[in-house]
């Protein structure tokens, strides 16, 4: 049987750092989206999310080589976004609450202006209840592949139409797309956005 994406976090919880922590709740005191959304402005110097089961997984501040991998990546995404005027973007404080319940902030994610218009004003100051059309992760010296790897499949079931797992550690850019096999691609010099991103190529000689 297909393991959930929870069993397969709670396999990697001890890691070398022992990071992520994945905090178990009681069923009777699951966290409202408000009182996660809530608790994670009170807890600004740790990043935070909530699996689809309503576990926290608790994550310290990358260090100054992932930040600055990730400001890059934003930047050129975002510099895309606004000339392509299709769709807004968000960083890695940008939480979604998935159609599974589980909240998440992927590194990067584009998501389209029409699925936006559907949420309102008031909505969109918390967490964004869709998925993001275009979601990507960066691994960091404190991620286990796996973890991320994991998260991806998790998108995917959720309506993402493409997702990037970039692993500097080996060069490494996993492809991922609904329905399809994981291509990987080794030390590439740009990755393509297809046809979710049409137009966009993500330059990755500033990002290796």
């Amino acid at each position: 049987m297909r393991a959930s994406v929870a069993e397969r976090e709670t396999e990697l919880v001890e890691t070398p750092t022992g990071l992520p922590v994945l905090l178990n709740l009681p069923k009777a005191r699951r966290l409202s989206d408000d009182e996660f959304f809530e608790c994670c402005q009170l807890n600004r110097d740790l990043r935070m999310e909530r699996t689809a089961e309503g576990r926290l997984s608790i994550m310290p501040p990358t260090g100054f080589t992932a930040s600055d991998r990730n400001a890059e990546i934003t930047h050129q995404l975002r510099s895309w976004a606004k000339r392509d005027g299709t769709g807004r973007t968000a960083d890695s404080s940008g939480g979604y609450r998935l159609p599974n319940d589980a909240v998440r902030s992927p590194d990067a994610s584009w998501i389209r202006k029409d699925r936006l218009a559907t949420v309102s004003l008031e909505t969109l100051e918390g967490f964004l209840p869709l998925c993001p059309d275009f979601v990507l992760e960066l691994r960091s010296p404190t991620d286990t592949l796996a973890t991320l790897q994991a998260k991806m499949v998790e998108y995917m079931e959720n309506g993402a139409q493409l997702g990037w797992l970039i692993d500097p550690s080996d060069r490494t850019v996993h492809i991922y797309r609904p329905g399809k096999p994981v291509e990987r691609l080794r030390a590439p010099t740009s990755v393509s956005g297809e046809d979710v991103l049409p137009g966009f190529e993500l330059l990755l000689g500033e990002v290796w």
